[in-house]
């Protein structure tokens, strides 16, 4: 019984442990027109270093932030920063992105 508790605990610890790889789409530049830099931020946050709010959001949120300022549909030559604080209950995860918005011709 010990032994299924274990593996249970285990197999729980390592599915909380998964996230989806940062992919930003790619722009197609054929008769694009640029519409100038922009940047967007998204904070996420872990509460008492185990409760993810906002982690995995976060990164697509700043990415539709950059480009909705601005009116366009994707962001070139991304410069991607991160800054970190702590709190006393919390650790904090500031995620800001800068690039070139560009509005792809469909």
């Amino acid at each position: 019984m010990k032994k299924i508790i274990l593996l249970a605990m285990a197999g729980m610890l390592v599915a909380g442990c998964v996230s989806d790889p940062l992919r930003f789409p790619k722009c197609d530049m054929t008769n694009a027109k640029v519409l100038g830099e922009s940047e967007g931020t998204a904070v996420g946050i872990m509460l008492f270093n185990i409760i993810p709010i906002n982690q995995n959001a976060r990164f697509n949120d700043a990415y539709k932030e950059a480009i909705t300022k601005l009116g366009g549909t994707c962001l070139t030559d991304p410069v991607i920063e991160e800054r970190w604080f702590w709190a006393y209950l919390l650790n904090g995860y500031i995620f800001k992105v800068k690039g070139t918005v560009v509005k792809e011709s469909k």
